[in-house]
């Protein structure tokens, strides 16, 4: 592997990992871990910014864990990190180089150019190299141009001691859920991590001049500010905030295609398809990629089947991965609806669906296409119940037959 940064660190704030990525994570003996210093939210909470009322609710919990058979889990994303990192650095065939930029990619060969005027081949190359990608160039000869969305990004984390001495703030610790207060052109996501020593926090609100980077730093002053008009419990939090970091959330759409036409080089995660983070989607979809790749290549007997797995992954992959580039995008308007007739009606289809989760409603339940994405019980099954390794399993059972005839045919 080769890296740009000096160090595998602290790096962001919290992360969601949601059963579609536990379900990997467990498989590959990280279940312990994760219990140790993750946080099991018992379900996500909708509020009014001003009042702090209850407009939806969705239980998590055991209730998710009966039906995907894994937690939801909220961790920090430096901690996330060093359980994969340290999955990986003991392996024999793994090497892992840092302080190693590219600057140059030859994709028939296939080899990268790193800095130093070293040139490193291999057999195949996968570009996760992020949404300002260098290898995306490569591969699809063009830039994908990144959409303002209008909207930037506060993170920031606080301990949680001050809040269990506040009556007010302790059930937010006490409880965990993750609790997103929504605001005209902004909202408020909130969860515990590091086995509830911490409280994360992510503040969506207008752009005002800020990068589309993870570690510029923001003012705490002028976030307070922005966020004036929320009700005291959330002004209480904020008063905890000695620094945050702000980013500038840009969108793009899916590229045309994830693999070069050498069939030597490949994109994932946000190199070719970028998420916005209203669905808590991003490293999900980076870890299926790199379980389905993994998967696949773990069957490879010939040089000859590395392009025709490549697209097998693109295959598996990309129809998922654009539609929840979709849905994401989706919740950015459902949040932050301006006071009035369609936040009403928002409103109302969140409670209605509360309803029928607490059991105050003889509704059949399936709510579906409800503005609280995570209340839509086919929505939950489509994105939670996903088996990456079951689906590149599936797809061998049907083409392993004729991967296997190309190998011995070029023997």
């Amino acid at each position: 592997m080769i890296e740009s940064a000096p160090a595998i660190g602290e790096v962001g704030a919290g992360i969601q990992v949601s059963p579609n990525v536990t379900r990997l994570l467990h498989c590959w003996g990280l279940a312990p871990a994760l219990a140790r210093i993750a946080v099991k939210p018992e379900g996500i909470v909708f509020r009014r910014y001003d009042t702090g009322e209850r407009v939806g609710y969705t239980r998590w919990g055991t209730s998710i864990e009966r039906e995907f058979g894994v937690p939801y889990y909220h961790i920090h994303r430096a901690d996330f990190h060093s359980l994969l990192y340290d999955l990986v650095k003991g392996q024999d065939s793994v090497e892992i180089r840092l302080r190693s930029t590219v600057v140059g990619v030859d994709p028939e060969v296939p080899s990268v150019t790193l800095q130093t005027g070293e040139v490193v081949k291999g057999d195949m190359l996968i570009g996760a190299d992020g949404v300002k990608s260098f290898v995306q160039h490569i591969v699809t000869g063009s830039t994908n141009p990144a959409d303002p969305t209008g909207d930037a990004a506060y993170r920031a984390i606080i301990p949680t001691d001050f809040m269990l001495k506040d009556p007010e703030l302790k059930p937010f610790v006490d409880e965990p859920e993750m609790t997103a207060w929504m605001a005209p052109g902004r909202h408020l996501m909130a969860y515990n991590i590091r086995a509830k020593r911490e409280f994360n926090l992510v503040l969506l609100h207008p752009d005002d001049g800020s990068v589309e980077s993870w570690t510029a730093e923001g003012s705490a002053d002028k976030m307070r500010r922005d966020f004036a008009d929320f009700e005291p419990r959330v002004q209480k939090l904020l008063s905890q905030v000695q620094s945050t970091l702000k980013w500038r959330l840009m969108d793009r759409q899916p590229l045309p295609t994830w693999v070069h036409p050498s069939g030597r080089v490949a994109l994932l995660g946000d190199s070719c398809h970028p998420m916005l983070p209203y669905r808590a989607q991003g490293a999900a979809m980076a870890i299926e990629d790199a379980a389905v790749l993994g998967n696949l290549f773990s069957r490879i007997s010939s040089h000859a089947q590395i392009g025709p797995l490549l697209r097998a992954y693109q295959f598996l992959r990309y129809d998922r991965a654009s539609a929840t580039q979709s849905s994401s995008r989706l919740n950015q308007k459902i949040f932050h609806l301006p006071d009035g007739p369609e936040q009403r009606h928002r409103d109302a289809q969140m409670r209605a669906a509360m309803r029928v989760e607490l059991g105050e409603s003889n509704d059949d339940g399936s709510d579906a296409g409800n503005p609280n994405q995570w209340a839509d019980k086919v929505k939950n099954r489509i994105q939670f119940g996903y088996d990456a390794d079951a689906e590149a399993e599936r797809w061998w059972a049907q083409h392993g037959r004729e991967l296997e005839a190309l190998a011995k045919a070029r023997l």
